[in-house]
């Protein structure tokens, strides 16, 4: 017995009558005809009464007929999961990470990608060499998208999306020489023990194109690759650093102080520029870009 057969059988049965049937689930009415006289050959036993000038279903005809429409949804409900299968976002996307995402809710954005897309795994990968090593990986094919603190490249390989951009403030412990400062200047750095990060870290290049600027050299006492490495050495009165303003909150106990002028850190989402990409990859830059606050 063919699906198709039962769909047939049960549209001669709602109409009584193989003309309108036919009609409606357009087909011709011969073709009609003979797919239930098969199914009749098949099962047995006549489903219709066909002696008077209204068909009628016959006893075995009605209790076939319930039969017939549980195997035609039951049927349709296999299809409509297949179907939302095959719609369904599937494959793997590579995200480089920082240490810090700014305004940035990074574990909500993949909370609410994992729900809409299930099938999608995302891997996320951090690198020693910062920003400067995903964009490497990116270009290299390595991995499919990056956050990274740099808000442009001359790759034409790379593709920048700005996600938030926040102040970068001095970060000292209360008893520092200049905790008591309302403003601190690049100037006054000069010759002070400071904590800086790794070469190729969107930070490090920001604060050496700072201090470059000013004709400033402090003295790089300490070199990290972790924001709460830093914090400790700043609690032990050891240096003091620049962080961006989200991370620097992280550390409630540390005393902040406003920079001028002003020095921004920016946080940008970077991707290979090809003129086709995957939906996936699609999906979860749409994610992330609404999970910037402000």
């Amino acid at each position: 017995v063919e699906l198709r057969q039962l769909e047939h059988f049960v549209a001669v049965a709602a109409e009584l009558n193989f003309s309108r049937a036919a009609q409606q689930i357009h087909v011709v009415q011969s073709a009609l005809s003979v797919s239930v006289g098969r199914l009749e050959k098949e099962l047995g036993t006549k489903l219709f009464d066909r002696s008077k000038r209204q068909i009628a279903l016959t006893p075995a005809g009605e209790v076939f007929l319930q039969q017939a429409r549980d195997v035609i949804h039951t049927a349709q409900r296999a299809r409509s999961s297949v179907e939302g299968y095959r719609e369904q976002l599937t494959g793997t996307v590579t995200l480089g990470t920082l240490m810090s995402w700014g305004t940035l809710n990074l574990p909500a954005a993949l909370q609410e990608f994992r729900q809409l897309h299930p099938l999608v795994t995302v891997r996320l990968r951090q690198s020693l060499t910062g920003s400067a090593g995903h964009l490497d990986a990116i270009a290299d094919g390595k991995m499919d998208l990056a956050l990274v603190s740099i808000s442009s490249s001359s790759s034409s390989l790379l593709a920048f999306r700005q996600l938030t951009e926040e102040p970068m403030v001095f970060v000292c412990q209360h008893g520092h020489p200049l905790a008591r400062r309302r403003r601190v200047q690049l100037s006054d750095l000069d010759g002070q023990d400071f904590i800086d990060f790794p070469q190729g870290w969107g930070i490090r290049r920001r604060l050496d194109a700072g201090f470059s600027a000013a004709g400033v050299h402090p003295v790089n006492a300490y070199e990290v690759a972790d924001y709460a490495i830093a914090a400790e050495l700043i609690r032990h009165q050891l240096a003091a650093t620049v962080l961006p303003i989200s991370a620097a909150n992280r550390f409630p106990d540390l005393h902040t102080v406003a920079l001028h002028p002003q020095m921004t850190w920016t946080l940008s989402l970077v991707s290979a520029a090809r003129e086709t990409t995957s939906r996936a990859i699609k999906a979860l830059v749409d994610t992330i870009t609404r999970h910037v606050d402000g």
